[in-house]
Parts: structure tokens; C-alpha cells; sequence
């Protein structure tokens, strides 16, 4: 298994290129299975999590094609299998996305339960709920979400989430897009990501109106078609390599990105000391040198500060100066690198879901162990910062996020490499 060996003290600095964004990769390419022509799909990040919805993609008997560009066409037309198996499911929790597009399209999902990061208890039951109040009948066999549309297919209908859930939307609005009649969704989540996938739906022919808003509402269709998509680039990629360069006092400039899906992130930023400067796909931060000043911080749903980018500022303030105060309210064990942290000289007291951080001069080499994807990113930023060589084990969390980490933080100038456990 492989591990990342960081030898810290190096200022970040340089040019990258930020990938597409993971997490509106896979729920765009599990609206592929509403089309009844290719859908060709651009930017999409090389992820092991991509990999896995191709596979399972495969697995069913859509087609895929990848070109010498690296673009992708899928083609549902040619499916034969409507059941998610738990050897890809296992892996990756997005696997339950293809649950809505599947029983809207063919009237029929067998979905394996989801896996994923470890970060606490993610229920599907509003997914689940939603899909009832469309028509459909669900059971739970062997571990299986079997579910079946009417005689007709889905009814449109009105549904307010109880709770704002990312993966809930998406596969309600993946599920209403083909419903019978009009679906209101309310209490949407409103991520840049859900944004994406809307406007992807659109353009293969989907009546959505509210895009952006906390109230969804789709008019069914009869059927969409194949469409050209790119999608967006990665805000949480581009949030974790500004928290590094902050970090470590550098300065560096992100291209092939969005600084609109970022404002919270950049405030903090801001606030941190850090002089950043936008362009229409470009957005450069400076430090000048300087060590960042630690901010206090919560976690909440879109607008508000994203819980993928919790872990990266902790990092970054347990090298700051002053002290912070961190609250995590989406996933219960999302603190769980504060103990990694610790190990390496942070001074980190943890309260129920918040963390108080007391800003050191420096960070103390360790080897320390990834537990999921974001956390994996802050031992990453911590090893950059610490005195001697930092071993990151268990990497493959970083991989399912994050494209080629090693070699783009290299053209940073960070001494950071893979090496085989």
C-alpha cells in the first residue's frame, strides 16, 4: 500500500492547474443513464473515484468510450443490468446516485448500500422518502435498496426534506427530471456542484426551474437526450492547495478555476492574512511571508463554510497565530485528524464537535495515518510544515479526491513522494 514521504520547511510556490471537480463528476455521470444518446463529458478529474462510476457504468452494459483528449461518451442506450453490486457500491458512497436515474428511466434499481469515508452515519432514508412520494415502492433485501416505479413511471410530487442533503437533491432531481408531471423540492441543497448537474441536465433537455435556489422545480419530460458537458472545476481542490500555500507562508497561482464557488473559503483566507487577487479562471494568493493569523470557523450547508475544507484550515491554525475555534455540524467524526495533528506537535483540545486551537511555531515530524479523504488532505498540509520527514499512510483516501497530489505539489516546490509501503 502506498505512502506519502513529505519533508517539510518548503514554501509553496508556482503555477497549478486545478481539475475537474470530483463531486460533480459522479452524480453527472449517473444522470449519463437518463439519455438516450451519448452524453460526452469533458474535464472529468482521474480519480479512482471516476473509476469506480465508469465501472459500475460498465457493469450495467452502458457503453463507454474515452477519446485521446481524455473525453468520455457514454451511451445508456445499450444497458442490460439495473442493479449497483456491492463489490463497486463498497467503495464509494456516490454509488447511490444512479439509484433516481435508473428507477426513473427503466422503472427499476437494485442498489447495493453505499460505503465511503468513515466520517460518521449518512442515512439515504430522505433519498428513500422522496422516491415513495413519487410512487415508488422500496424494499430492503440483503443489504439492497430494491425499488420500482409505478405502472407509468414516477408522479411528480411535493417533498420537503427534512434535513438539507447533497446526494438526497441530486437524486431526487435525477429521479423528477423523467417523473410524470411537476416535482417541487424543497429545502434543496444548493451546492456549485448541484448547480453543475442541474444546468448538465438542462442542456439533455430537462424543465428545471429555481437552479441555485433552496426550492427545486422540475416539469417532467418523456425523455432526455445526449448533450456536451465540461464540468466545473474542483472548489475543494483549489481551497486545499491555497490552505497549503497559506500555510507555508508562499504564494501560488491556481488556473482552470472558479472563484465564485469559493467565497466563503476565500473570506477566511482573507481573514487569515492572505493577499488573493481573482481572475475570470484564475485566482492567485500571496503571503508574502508572513505567518497566517488563525480563524475561528463553522461548518453549515452551501453558502456557508463547506465541511470538506474543515480539516485543511485546522492544519494551517495549528501553525497560526492566536487561537481558533472550529465547529463541525454536517458528520459527527469529521474532527478525527485532530488526534494525527496532535502526534505532530499541534496543540488541539477537542470539545464534542469543536475543536480549540492554540496556534505553534512549528509542527514535529511523524508518521501518521489518513482515516478519510479531507482529513488525508490536512496531515498532507501538516507534513509540509513540519520539522523532518512525515510518512502519510494509507493514501488511497487522498487518491479518491485528489489528482496527482504528489506531482502538483512538487511543482510547488514542496519535497513531498510516493513511495510503496
Amino acid at each position: 500500500m502506498d505512502k506519502l514521504l513529505i519533508t517539510g520547511g518548503a514554501r509553496l510556490s508556482g503555477e497549478i492547474r486545478v481539475s475537474g471537480s470530483k463531486n460533480a463528476a459522479l452524480p453527472i455521470l449517473a444522470a449519463t443513464l437518463l439519455g438516450t444518446s451519448p452524453v460526452r463529458l469533458s474535464n472529468l478529474p482521474h480519480l479512482n473515484d471516476v473509476t469506480t462510476m465508469i465501472s459500475l457504468l460498465r457493469c450495467m452494459g452502458v457503453g463507454v468510450t474515452i477519446d485521446e483528449r481524455m473525453c468520455v461518451e457514454i451511451d445508456a442506450s445499450s444497458i442490460t443490468e439495473y442493479e449497483a453490486p456491492y463489490e463497486l457500491v463498497k467503495t464509494m458512497r456516490a454509488s447511490i446516485l444512479v439509484l433516481g436515474p435508473l428507477l426513473a428511466r427503466f422503472g427499476r434499481a437494485d442498489v447495493s448500500f453505499p460505503g465511503g469515508c468513515a466520517i460518521g452515519s449518512r442515512p439515504v432514508d430522505i433519498h428513500l422518502r422522496g422516491l415513495e412520494a413519487m410512487g415508488a415502492t422500496i424494499e430492503i433485501d440483503g443489504g439492497y435498496i430494491r425499488a420500482r416505479a409505478p405502472e407509468g413511471g414516477l408522479r411528480g410530487a411535493h417533498f420537503l426534506m427534512d434535513k438539507v442533503t447533497v446526494g438526497g437533491t441530486e437524486n431526487l432531481l435525477m429521479a423528477a427530471v423523467l417523473a410524470n408531471g411537476t416535482t417541487v423540492l424543497d429545502n434543496a441543497a444548493k451546492e456549485p456542484e448541484i448547480v453543475d448537474l442541474a444546468n448538465c441536465l438542462v442542456a439533455m433537455g430537462a424543465k428545471i426551474k429555481g437552479i441555485g435556489s433552496d426550492r427545486l422545480e422540475v416539469d417532467g419530460v418523456a425523455e432526455l437526450n445526449g448533450c456536451s458537458w465540461s464540468v466545473m472545476p474542483d472548489r475543494i481542490e483549489a481551497g486545499t492547495y491555497l490552505v497549503a500555500a497559506a500555510a507555508t507562508c508562499g504564494s501560488i497561482k491556481l488556473k482552470d478555476t472558479d472563484a465564485d464557488s469559493m467565497e466563503a473559503v476565500l473570506i477566511k483566507l482573507r481573514e487569515a492574512g492572505a493577499d488573493i487577487e481573482l481572475g475570470d479562471d484564475w485566482i492567485s494568493l500571496n503571503m508574502h511571508g508572513k505567518r497566517p493569523r488563525a480563524v475561528s470557523l463553522r461548518t453549515a450547508p452551501h453558502p456557508a463554510f463547506p465541511t470538506d475544507m474543515q480539516s485543511q484550515f485546522m492544519a494551517m491554525n495549528a501553525v497560526a497565530e492566536g487561537i481558533s475555534q472550529i465547529t463541525e455540524t454536517i458528520f459527527e467524526n469529521r474532527l478525527i485528524q485532530v488526534h494525527e495533528l496532535n502526534r505532530m506537535g499541534a496543540n488541539i483540545a477537542l470539545e464534542g464537535n469543536t475543536a480549540l486551537v492554540t496556534g505553534v511555531e512549528k509542527l514535529k515530524a511523524a508518521p501518521v495515518m489518513a482515516s478519510d479523504l479531507r482529513a488525508s488532505a490536512s496531515l498532507v498540509i501538516a507534513g509540509l510544515l513540519a520539522e523532518g520527514e512525515t510518512l502519510v499512510d494509507r493514501i488511497y483516501h487522498i487518491d479518491r479526491g485528489y489528482e496527482c497530489i504528489e506531482e502538483k505539489m512538487q511543482q510547488l516546490g514542496a519535497k513531498i513522494r510516493r513511495v510503496p509501503g
